[in-house]
């Protein structure tokens, strides 16, 4: 059993659904496989329907395009705006930066 990958961030399970939806594997079976060598329940079987059927019916970027709802997120201003943060509260963990700045993955908070 392979070794399941911890918060993953969007961006990189997009591009699986999209390989996986373009050699026509059902929205259930694309679930699977991404729960398995992701988190389980990282996604809803319903989310990867939503996004296979993107895939299909509109663009084939898995990039976040301009103007999808997606903020930017500038580094610099992230950087300060968490060290901020962890000035006020020392004890603060990756999970709760996570919960303050919903627009960045985990993954983010990680590398900084």
């Amino acid at each position: 059993m392979p070794q399941p990958i911890e918060n993953p961030a969007d961006y990189e399970i997009s591009p699986v659904i999209h390989f996986l939806n373009a050699k026509d594997v059902k929205a259930a079976e694309i679930n699977r496989q991404i729960s398995e060598v992701y988190e389980e329940n990282i996604m809803s079987e319903g989310m990867v329907r939503k996004w296979a059927g993107r895939f299909k019916d509109g663009p084939t970027s898995v990039h976040d395009e301009e103007g999808s709802g997606r903020p930017f997120v500038n580094t610099e201003d992230l950087v300060q705006n968490v060290d901020g943060k962890v000035r006020e509260n020392r004890h603060l963990t990756i999970s709760s930066l996570s919960n303050v700045f919903h627009q960045v993955s985990r993954s983010v908070f990680m590398e900084l």
